[in-house]
């Protein structure tokens, strides 16, 4: 079989129009002319013998089905041709570059300063850029590579994202200072049956205290939802219900200056899974490897003398 007749440049060239799908904001990208890209992207289909893109006139570009199916693999192979040539500079040395990591917001004051700082200690010369945003989002931006790793929670991942669990977090009881089982160590979810519930109502919260109330037949009487962790924290501090949490914060102080307290849950209730995601299929350069390594090491491993 003849080698192949394409360059490494075309490749690249293809995957900006691909990761844009436009000529203008791939050039723009790549800092080179739009014809430069054009004629890169048209001599790959050529030595190809497949169309990759569609050309709307004035509406930018769209992947034909063996266009996706190339982009995908590209980025694996485009990740490696990278590894490569940074192991060729650094032999003997430690890893370089750059490295784009998705973190979950609401995880992101727990675990990214710790799991920062160990990797930065390891690895000084590596840039890494961290994105926070919602569930949906990181998946999105695991898809089109906007990131390589993914640190969020092990639920609703599709078919075309890997991941490695890396912590479990068990839910524990918010409760106020003043409330009459403030002095507990433990509860059962029964004792709070008549207790007006504070809920942090973000994606996927209801599927998940759809599964506790599986578990343990608990029926909560929602009295208050916000998407604001801090605020549940505060209104629970006020005496406004209870709440249901995963993370635990090192401290007992709200930021109104309120005082709450965290219970263990006496109930067999499922835990939440804090994972790390990548897609599927793509292989991850040596500094997203070296992420995922540092993740299982440290994410969570705090919290295992707190509550």
């Amino acid at each position: 079989m003849a080698d192949p007749a394409f360059t490494l440049t075309q490749l690249r060239y293809f995957a900006a129009a691909a990761e844009h799908l436009s000529m203008t904001g791939a050039s723009k990208a790549l800092m080179v002319s739009q014809s430069a890209v054009s004629t890169a992207v048209a001599q790959l289909e050529k030595d190809l013998g497949i169309q990759l893109l569609i050309r709307h006139h004035a509406r930018g570009l769209t992947l034909t089905a063996a266009g996706q199916s190339f982009y995908q693999e590209l980025r694996g192979f485009l990740a490696h041709a990278s590894d490569l040539a940074e192991a060729a500079r650094t032999a003997g040395d430690d890893l370089t570059g750059e490295l784009t990591i998705g973190c979950f917001s609401t995880l992101g004051p727990f675990e990214l300063p710790r799991l920062l700082a160990a990797y930065n200690a390891q690895h000084p010369r590596v840039d890494v850029s961290v994105v926070e945003a919602e569930h949906a989002t990181l998946k999105n931006m695991l898809r089109q590579a906007r990131c390589e790793v993914a640190l969020m929670y092990g639920y609703d991942l599709d078919e075309d994202l890997d991941h490695v669990v890396v912590y479990e977090v068990p839910p524990y009881v918010l409760v106020g200072a003043e409330h009459r089982l403030a002095r507990r160590r433990q509860v059962s979810l029964q004792e709070l049956a008549d207790d007006p519930m504070v809920i942090l109502d973000l994606p996927h919260t209801a599927g998940y205290m759809s599964s506790i109330m599986e578990t343990t037949g608990f029926a909560p009487r929602i009295r208050h939802q916000t998407t604001g962790f801090e605020t549940v924290r505060s209104m629970v501090a006020h005496g406004h219900g209870f709440a249901i949490l995963n993370q635990l914060p090192a401290h007992d102080l709200t930021y109104d200056g309120g005082k709450v307290v965290a219970l263990r849950i006496r109930d067999e209730v499922p835990p939440l899974s804090m994972v790390v995601a990548t897609m599927r299929g793509v292989r991850l350069t040596a500094r997203a490897r070296e992420m995922v390594r540092m993740c299982r090491r440290t994410v969570g491993r705090w919290r295992e003398d707190s509550v």
